[in-house]
């Protein structure tokens, strides 16, 4: 089974890159695992958001493959503690086969097709953090997952 995490846009402030790619770097022990980062859209300044929503959806349809399990980082996405995401994690793994794609969106969401196409969706937290700030949360959650899985001494509980 391959880990990927699918974004769009670059992750461009330096201390949220540096933490992403320590996480990234963890994971690779663990898991095959890889981020795709989607190029953002240019020239969108007479664009609506939904029109902004459907040009991202449609690269981020174009990344994902029919047979990807694809789960959806949304705010009204299901809530995981650590260990219960560790669990969902070992599970998938064992029973699915699937090869799992997490997609952060951009900075309006997802459009409607990609909410179609997707197999779940999970909230990080009730709160909102930035769309850079999520995925070296998610990645350091996701290494949590594999330690609490290995019965490593990272996660306390």
């Amino acid at each position: 089974m391959k880990i990927t995490l699918l974004t769009v846009g670059k992750t461009d402030v330096k201390w949220v890159r540096e933490g992403l790619d320590l996480y990234v770097s963890r994971l690779s022990h663990y898991v095959q695992f890889s981020l795709v980062e989607i190029p953002e859209l240019r020239n969108v300044s007479s664009f609506s958001q939904a029109q902004i929503k459907e040009k991202e959806g449609d690269l981020i349809l174009a990344a994902i493959r029919p047979s990807d399990e694809v789960i959806l980082l949304d705010e009204h996405g299901k809530e995981f503690r650590s260990i219960e995401f560790a669990r969902f994690l070992e599970e998938r793994m064992a029973r699915s086969g699937r090869d799992m794609v997490f997609v952060i969106g951009g900075a309006y969401g997802f459009s409607p097709r990609v909410y179609d196409r997707a197999d779940r969706k999970m909230s990080l937290s009730a709160m909102t953090f930035s769309h850079q700030m999520v995925r070296t949360i998610f990645a350091e959650q996701l290494y949590r997952a594999f330690t609490i899985m290995r019965g490593e001494p990272y996660h306390h509980e």
